[in-house]
């Protein structure tokens, strides 16, 4: 209530450079509130440096929720359906590669030292570490999507996702889930590529994961993938904007 007085109290007491001043801060706060909601923004950090622009370009998409939830399925089928419009980041990690999967395409595998001198070093917009290993989302990986006019697609953890939630970067925040907590660790044991010991660890991070993505304001979507089918045609329709704003640009 004292802030809708404040201006005419500094009028009243001759304070009028002041009072200008308050003036154009109240009104840039609020355009920059209504072209941030259309999508715009006036002047923005960009991974640390002060820039103005025009968010001409669709925003990126963070994709998270429990290990066996589908989250890689779904992207693949998006991918394939829409492969000029979606980039993805690439995420780094300590971890080892597991059967089929290729260096620089599914992780950037590298030593916890190498990380560790790109996390001090101010590399990367994310990380978090889980079960012994450490992954992070760097400034480059995303920065080369977005040099291609495509949505950067971020698949990350909630603790990625509280992070990116400091910054400025204003992605989409989905949450991908199980139907239940049951045939997720049924999908978990069937993989056979853990130990029980590693297996039990996953299994507590997912029911930590399954209540984060109900907290609110965390997400804009949680999608649960019980028939992909449904799953994927409902991740389809809440990024139907952004992929018609790529199309223009590419036209």
């Amino acid at each position: 209530m004292l802030v809708r007085h404040i201006p005419n109290i500094l009028r009243r007491r001759g304070e009028a450079e002041l009072y200008e001043c308050l003036l154009y801060s109240m009104y840039f706060n609020r355009v920059t509130k209504l072209l941030t909601g259309a999508g715009c923004i006036l002047k923005r950090r960009s991974f640390g440096t002060t820039q103005s622009r025009t968010m001409a370009k669709p925003r990126p998409v963070v994709v998270s929720g429990p290990s066996g939830a589908g989250k890689s399925t779904l992207l693949k089928l998006l991918l394939k359906e829409y492969n000029q419009v979606f980039g993805f980041s690439v995420s780094h990690t300590t971890r080892n590669p597991r059967p089929g999967e290729e260096n620089g395409k599914d992780y950037h595998f590298v030593s916890r030292e190498e990380m560790l001198r790109g996390i001090e070093a101010g590399e990367f917009i994310e990380n978090a570490e889980f079960s012994g290993n450490m992954y992070g989302t760097s400034k480059a990986a995303v920065q080369e999507v977005q040099a291609r006019n495509q949505i950067c697609i971020l698949d990350i953890d909630m603790q990625g996702v509280r992070n990116i939630k400091k910054t400025d970067l204003c992605p989409i925040y989905l949450s991908i889930q199980p139907p239940s907590f049951e045939l997720l660790e049924q999908r978990l044991r069937q993989r056979q590529t853990e130990t029980e010991e590693s297996l039990q660890k996953r299994l507590l991070a997912a029911k930590l994961d399954m209540e984060f993505s109900k907290e609110p304001g965390m997400f804009d979507e949680v999608l649960i993938n019980d028939v992909l089918e449904d799953a994927y045609n409902q991740l389809r329709s809440v990024l139907i904007e952004e992929i018609q704003k790529v199309k223009a640009l590419q036209n």
